[in-house]
């Protein structure tokens, strides 16, 4: 049984920001991501960041990767990060279970759990949705960013977020044609400056749209669309057929925290917060003792958030320990305003309305 100061699960932003600043604070931590390299969503994002210096804005995402990577090789005798390692358990005794490379269970005794195990894509129903050439906006980025394999020739997509307006012209950087941009939404949720760099390359943006159906035998052919009202009905005599090999669907996130509820920690379902998500205290430890969450894992947001969360509940849980930064407070103060100055403004006012939905019902903020 391996044993540690901290385990942390998830190598993303907010895993490896927890890791470096718990070795800042001379704890032990073991980090655990079930892919070959760490970095979360970052490695698949070629695309620069906004916010400000201290979260690498103007840095392309697959960039901060490796700086965070770095930042954390500085300290090898605080940190082990094991890769291509799934967390498949967390018991009520404390332990911790994993498989290394789908094949060596092995038993971990950690003092305190980080959970940043981020987010999983939401799926979209509708007739046919299983052929092959349908994919989540994450897996278009695996494919492209990582792999260098073009998904197809002729691509929709479905949303008009953040992440379905910057994979569109990922694709279209890729060589390949986006026929349309639908949204059941009747205005467009992502950035304006994403939309007008795929709007001046001639793609269209159709807002209060969805999918009817897939067509194809073996794999895509075709994709029917039609427009919806206000409710998201689909109003008949709207349809129209786009031949595509490709459907791209990036319709939002969900929080994956289920090695959480399985620990027993209390959850909530809070909406603006992307789905079920753990109670956390002013510390960003869990209803469990000793159980910490940041990042995507606790609500859904951009992954300069994740990367501050993933700092303040490295920070909190070594101090919870025993093993407290010498500049504790200065430090929790600065990245807290971070935190804050990101979550400012309309953008993050949906961040803002799920904490305090928590806070309402008798939780506690972070």
């Amino acid at each position: 049984m391996k044993k540690t100061d901290l385990l942390i699960i998830g190598g993303g932003p907010a895993g490896l920001c927890a890791a470096a600043m718990a070795a800042e604070c001379s704890a032990h931590a073991l980090v655990l991501e079930r892919n070959p390299k760490a970095g979360g969503q970052l490695v698949k994002q070629t695309h620069m960041f906004f916010g400000s210096e201290k979260q690498h804005a103007s840095v392309r995402g697959v960039d901060i990767a490796d700086i965070l990577l770095e930042k954390i090789a500085r300290y090898p005798n605080n940190v082990e990060l094991m890769t291509s390692t799934t967390a498949v358990g967390l018991y009520e005794d404390g332990v911790a279970t994993a498989l290394y490379k789908e094949e060596n269970y092995f038993k971990i005794m950690p003092r305190a759990v980080i959970a940043a195990t981020g987010a999983y894509e939401r799926p979209l129903a509708f007739p046919n949705n299983d052929l092959p050439g349908i994919y989540g906006a994450g897996a278009v980025q695996t494919l492209m960013n990582v792999y260098g394999v073009k998904p197809g020739e002729r691509a929709l997509m479905v949303g008009a977020g953040n992440i379905g307006l910057i994979v569109s012209y990922q694709l279209m950087q890729a060589g390949v044609k986006v026929v349309a941009i639908l949204d059941a939404a009747p205005k467009i949720g992502g950035y304006l400056v994403h939309a007008a760099k795929v709007a001046r390359m001639g793609v269209p943006i159709l807002t209060s749209h969805t999918v009817k159906r897939a067509l194809g035998e073996t794999e895509l052919k075709a994709v029917e669309i039609c427009a919806v009202d206000e409710r998201f009905r689909p109003l008949e005599g709207t349809e129209k057929l786009y031949e595509v090999d490709t459907l791209c669907v990036a319709v939002g996130l969900s929080p994956l925290a289920e090695l959480l509820e399985m620990r027993g920690c209390e959850m909530r379902y809070v909406p603006q917060l992307g789905g079920t998500v753990p109670v956390r205290n002013e510390n960003y430890e869990t209803t469990v003792e000793n159980v910490f969450a940041a990042g995507d894992t606790s609500g859904i947001e951009e992954a300069s958030a994740a990367m501050v969360e993933g700092s303040l509940a490295g920070l909190c849980a070594s101090a919870k320990l025993g093993f407290v930064h010498p500049r504790y407070e200065e430090l929790r103060q600065e990245l807290q305003g971070q935190l804050d100055a990101l979550r400012a403004g309309p953008a993050g006012k949906h961040i803002r309305e799920g904490i305090l939905s928590i806070v309402a019902k008798g939780g506690f903020s972070c």
